[in-house]
């Protein structure tokens, strides 16, 4: 088993390219709906590379792409309508971006890291909190790394603001989308 890298109380993710593992990582969310219950969704068809700087995690940076048509709430129709002009236009929009643009270390596995999402072709600097979670070694003989990513983005910002307002006088969908990533990465 491979250790983490640590010099003073900081948890590095070893030095180095990382692409996730499609098949042991997820890219999902959560959105109010009926201001009452929350909708969880996630897609299928996505990458990523994370490149781990040797000397400091700030000149670290990571990158990657969703398919947007690979949405699923477990909802055929409502994932129509996410997939639709009234949402995503998958279309003409077939994916959404991140790429870093400042890491920082927190404390602990704890990093707060910025970046520009592009969603419809808008693009917004967001920021996240990403969490090394360790490094091992699979069965096979690859070394893996798991890391936690959780933001909150507004969904009006990516022109992503269809709505309907309820007779109570809330809204159908929430603005405010909980992003929830969880990456096992392999070393290229």
């Amino acid at each position: 088993m491979t250790q983490l890298m640590t010099e003073v109380g900081m948890v590095r993710v070893p030095a180095g390219t990382w692409h996730a593992d499609r098949d042991h990582s997820s890219v999902a969310f959560e959105v109010k709906h009926l201001m009452i219950a929350t909708v969880r969704g996630q897609f299928s068809e996505f990458e990523g590379t994370l490149e781990a700087a040797e000397d400091d995690p700030s000149n670290s940076r990571a990158w990657g792409t969703v398919k947007v048509a690979s949405i699923d709430t477990g909802n055929r129709d409502r994932d129509e309508h996410l997939r639709s002009p009234d949402f995503f236009d998958v279309e003409r929009y077939p994916e959404m971006r991140f790429e870093t643009t400042r890491v920082t270390h927190v404390e602990g596995g704890l990093y707060r890291v910025a970046g520009d999402l592009t969603i419809k072709d808008q693009t917004r600097e967001v920021e996240v909190e990403a969490t090394v979670e360790g490094v091992a070694e699979d069965p096979w003989g690859n070394e893996r790394v798991g890391i936690s990513i959780r933001g909150v983005i507004d969904r009006t910002d990516f022109g992503l603001t269809w709505q309907q307002t309820l007779e109570s006088g809330g809204l159908l969908v929430g603005e405010e989308v909980k992003v929830l990533i969880d990456v096992s990465a392999v070393r290229a």
